[in-house]
């Protein structure tokens, strides 16, 4: 199966009005994608406090990103999150991952988000090349 961007991807395209929009920047010398977002009640779980999903969403996302700055084409291939605190909505996020290790056509990657300096969810992340 051929992979194809058609900037329709819920998370960060620019052409799907009702997703998250979320830009990531990428750093290929650190190997490292980082994205600033806010979350609103839209994507809540309980009461003010966003959805896990949505976390592990971003999470994954970032981690892809990451290995962007090795690879153009990379699909997730197994995620392990931890949830450390909930996540207030409206809140300012900081998303940041890292590749830390690679093998062949997997890369290894650990992600987490970060809120006034306290990760509130962490993830490991293989990442399949393409």
């Amino acid at each position: 199966m051929d992979i194809a961007d058609d900037a329709r991807c819920f998370v960060c395209g620019p052409e799907n009005s009702r997703g998250l929009q979320a830009k990531f920047e990428m750093d290929p010398e650190r190997l490292r994608s980082h994205c600033q977002i806010s979350l609103p009640g839209d994507f809540q779980g309980w009461q003010d406090v966003v959805h896990g999903g949505m976390l592990a969403t971003l999470l994954d996302e970032a981690s892809i990103y990451a290995c962007r700055t090795i690879a153009p084409r990379c699909v997730t291939a197994e995620l392990s999150v931890r949830f450390k605190k909930p996540v207030p909505v409206d809140t300012p996020l900081e998303i940041n991952a890292e590749v830390v290790e690679q093998k062949k056509r997997v890369f290894l990657v650990e992600a987490s988000i970060v809120i006034n300096g306290i990760v509130h969810a962490e993830a490991s992340t293989k990442v399949f090349r393409l």
